[in-house]
């Protein structure tokens, strides 16, 4: 698939990756070239995005270090866990997968009978 800017946010959006307000796509996972690559590797949108968030859950345990609590005074931060975060990675490109599946087929079922007489 050609990447292009538009095919680029909506890729964006599907992977749940915003850059921030007045950041660039360096202050996110994935970069442009990243997309880039996964969208010139794939078929369709939807698998692209199933690939990326295989990635984000192979991410999982090393962008946390483990840590899955932070406290510093009387403020904490609890993180999700890495399993239940690299969990929901594998979901959501199950769910993609999914999606391009049902495009692909089409909606619906159709029953066919034979009678052979």
């Amino acid at each position: 698939m050609t990447p292009t800017v538009e095919i680029r946010t909506k890729l964006r959006k599907l992977i749940d990756e915003r850059i921030p307000s007045g950041g660039t796509a360096l202050d996110t996972r994935f970069s442009d070239e990243d997309l880039d690559e996964a969208l010139e590797e794939s078929l369709t949108i939807n698998v692209a995005a199933a690939n990326l968030w295989e990635q984000k859950a192979m991410m999982a345990f090393s962008e946390q270090g483990g840590i899955s609590e932070i406290s510093a005074g009387s403020e904490t931060t609890k993180f999700i866990s890495p399993e239940k975060f690299k969990q929901h990675c594998l979901d959501m490109a199950g769910l993609c997968r999914d999606k391009d599946i049902v495009a692909s087929v089409g909606v619906g079922s159709r029953v066919f009978e034979y009678n052979m007489g």
